[in-house]
């Protein structure tokens, strides 16, 4: 199997490589640290992709991009996450938020949003979330209701990343009911500035930023906020959460780490137990099946087919991958030498990728949420026994 992408793939990725290199400390390990200058590092270097058209290199040219491939973008996504995201929270606007825009913003939002994210200016956080209703999202509690010509918007969301620095939110409220709790649903583009909005952080091992509430006291909206149709935000938000699910490449940072461990570690790595070793061989083939499953969905969406189904068993491969990986690393990296510099960064390194792995199976989704859409899909293929059901 080729992963390479060809000659032109490979160019990016090197001009990446020493962008990196050049623009970001070795010890970076991510933004959203209790250092400020951690994301001033990640603000930074989004705005040298943003110069060099690399941010958004996918976006059609009249939003800010350069008409490039998804591929190419696939390669950004990769070469980022690998690297401990140095672009920051700006990849939820480049994955995502902008993308959903472009297919559901009337040409008024698309001319306000689409190029402050182009430009790496602007944060945005999700509204999704809430206390009582996580994995089963359709079950939110969050309403707008009618104020005259607009809306008026309380409730309360938790788990809100990057609230307490962004500058927008992409909202999912109920403006009425349905049938279906799936109906009646709409999704707001709001300032964060709304003195009605209110952020209360929630402190975790994951450090500042990533987890928050949020709390929305009469937030006034307008017709102008409304992505898409009123009450018809599902169909959006199923679209958002698909390309969510795919939009960061955590097997580049597995198969990174993975492979950096042989090298580091030198002679220490025949120290290794055989069975570690095997496991690490094992979770590099895992890296390659989750970056084939990925590479799947991304096919399916450049043609304009965003399956859920798909999305799911990529979502289960790669999020178990980041566990297994992040518990083995573990293992190999207490082999390193504490008074060795280069070791010493690789075990801080996988430290912080086993902080994250253990929220990975429920970040975006739950597992047992993904292997529920997996098996609806599965059931409704043609051809399936349970069609007839």
């Amino acid at each position: 199997m080729d992963f390479t992408m060809g000659e032109a793939a490979a160019e990016l990725r090197s001009e990446l490589r020493r962008l990196v290199a050049a623009e970001v400390s070795a010890d970076f390990l991510g933004a959203f640290t209790d250092d400020p200058a951690d994301l001033a590092v990640a603000q930074r270097f989004s705005r040298i992709l943003a110069d060099r058209g690399l941010l958004c290199l996918a976006w059609p040219e009249e939003f800010g991009g350069r008409g490039a491939s998804v591929w190419e973008q696939t390669v950004v996504r990769e070469e980022m996450w690998a690297h401990h995201e140095p672009r920051g929270a700006q990849y939820m606007g480049v994955n995502w938020v902008g993308p959903t825009i472009m297919r559901h913003g009337t040409p008024e939002q698309q001319r306000k949003h689409l190029p402050p994210i182009a430009r790496g200016e602007v944060i945005w956080c999700q509204g999704f979330s809430e206390p009582d209703a996580g994995s089963d999202l359709a079950s939110l509690r969050t309403a707008a209701r009618r104020d005259g010509d607009g809306w008026r918007i309380s409730g309360q969301k938790i788990w809100t990343s990057y609230a307490t620095m962004a500058q927008w939110c992409f909202l999912l409220a109920r403006t009425s009911k349905g049938e279906r709790k799936q109906q009646g649903l709409t999704v707001f583009l709001l300032p964060m500035s709304d003195p009605g909005i209110e952020v209360r952080p929630i402190r975790s091992m994951l450090g500042p930023h990533h987890l928050n509430e949020v709390f929305f006291d009469g937030v006034r909206a307008t017709e102008a906020d409304v992505l898409g149709r009123v009450g018809d935000g599902w169909p959006v938000v199923q679209e958002v959460l698909a390309f969510e699910r795919v939009g960061i490449a955590r097997y580049a940072r597995c198969e990174r780490l993975l492979q950096a461990a042989p090298a580091v570690l030198g002679e220490r790595w025949d120290e290794l137990p055989r069975e570690l070793r095997g496991s690490w061989a094992r979770l590099l083939t895992h890296c390659r099946r989750a970056r084939l499953l990925a590479y799947q969905v991304l096919s399916l969406q450049s043609a304009g087919q965003v399956a859920p189904g798909d999305a799911a068993a990529y979502r289960i491969a790669v999020t178990r991958l980041d566990q297994d990986s992040a518990a083995v690393l573990s293992e190999i990296a207490a082999f390193a030498a504490a008074d060795d510099k280069a070791q010493h960064r690789f075990r801080r390194a996988v430290e912080d990728h086993w902080r994250y792995a253990n929220a990975a199976t429920v970040a975006s989704g739950s597992i047992e949420m993904q292997r529920i859409l997996l098996a609806r899909s599965l059931l409704r293929a043609p051809g399936r026994a349970g069609e007839a059901a």
